[in-house]
């Protein structure tokens, strides 16, 4: 690990970042207004690594990578180990809603057979006594 540790420690960081992205909640717009300025943010180095290849592969070899390639990988994978945590957590919560909508739905229906025949769905003459 001494062999690179400005990289070695930024790509933890990250990793520790994504993590903890992964246990907070991401309900509200602060969350939100965080998810835009990281977008803008890699909006804006995009367009730098574009227009000036050489500074990518000169940050690279600053924090201990050898070429800006690397680097750029490093950080799309990153990146993408972010977005896999938020697809997550997102997807876990609307399967939660669908349940919940579900469970109401099936409640409702149930309700609502038990008024329209003034007795229970389970009351007929092939209900188990």
């Amino acid at each position: 690990m001494l062999d690179q540790p400005v990289i070695k420690v930024l790509l933890l960081a990250g990793i520790i970042l994504v993590t903890i992205m992964l246990t907070r909640s991401t309900a509200g717009v602060r969350h939100q207004a965080i998810r835009r300025l990281l977008l803008i943010g890699f909006v804006l180095l995009a367009v730098a690594a574009v227009l000036f290849p050489r500074l990518l592969t000169q940050t690279a070899q600053l924090v201990g990578v050898g070429r800006g390639a690397d680097l750029l990988l490093y950080a799309l994978t990153i990146a993408f180990f972010g977005y896999v945590a938020s697809s997550y957590r997102r997807m876990r919560t609307m399967e939660q809603h669908v349940t919940t909508l579900a469970r109401e739905l099936a409640v409702r229906e149930a309700l609502h057979r038990h008024d329209e025949h003034g007795r229970d769905p389970g009351d007929g003459p092939t209900a188990p006594r």
